[in-house]
């Protein structure tokens, strides 16, 4: 399954950059993940706890950065992780790049994700609305902590909240069938 999502940020796109490649800075802002080990400076192992409804996920895994173009400020990662309670298996290549504006800098974002097991079933159809809240959880995140830079303590992404979570997907979901259904009412 292929994903795009994108944010802005006021940020200059080499501070956001530079920010951006700095992992154990920006871990915080990942909601629901933890950094748990730098194995070198292109590859990290990490844990990723979620909640949809009454269903909870936690995988363990690598990242791994496997290409970086300083000048056109762009990034390809390979994660990779196994749910802790056998459900299944994802495996996620993210492509991310920059794009300056006049007074911010817009984060674009293409992922390749595949998901075996049980997981794979429990997502299906609720994986791009669950992507596009939890980016937007860690654009907020990344905003406050980069306007608060000069505050010692980073400023941490609140946890999924599951139950809200899994209802706007939801209804975001039946909103979409709805609107193929019938289309829309403007004559379209």
């Amino acid at each position: 399954m292929e994903i795009e999502n994108e944010f802005t940020v006021r940020a200059p796109v080499d501070q956001l950059w530079a920010y951006l490649l700095d992992v154990e800075r920006i871990a915080p802002c990942m909601p629901g993940a933890e950094l748990t080990e730098t194995i070198d400076e292109k590859t990290w192992k990490g844990k990723v706890d979620m909640k949809l409804g009454p269903i909870s996920l936690a995988f363990a895994g690598t990242v791994a950065m496997e290409e970086r173009d300083d000048q056109a400020h762009r990034v390809v990662l390979h994660a990779k992780g196994m749910e802790a309670k056998g459900k299944g298996a994802a495996n996620a290549v993210v492509t991310s790049w920059l794009e300056p504006g006049s007074e911010d800098t817009t984060v674009k974002m293409r992922a390749e994700i595949q998901l075996t097991g049980s997981v794979a079933q429990l997502s299906r159809g609720l994986l791009p609305e669950v992507s596009k809240r939890l980016t937007q959880q860690f654009a907020d995140c990344l905003q406050e902590t980069i306007e608060a830079e000069e505050v010692p303590a980073p400023v941490r992404a609140r946890p999924i909240s599951g139950i809200r979570l899994g209802l706007l997907a939801i209804g975001a979901a039946i909103s979409n069938l709805f609107k193929r259904l019938f289309g829309s009412r403007d004559g379209s």
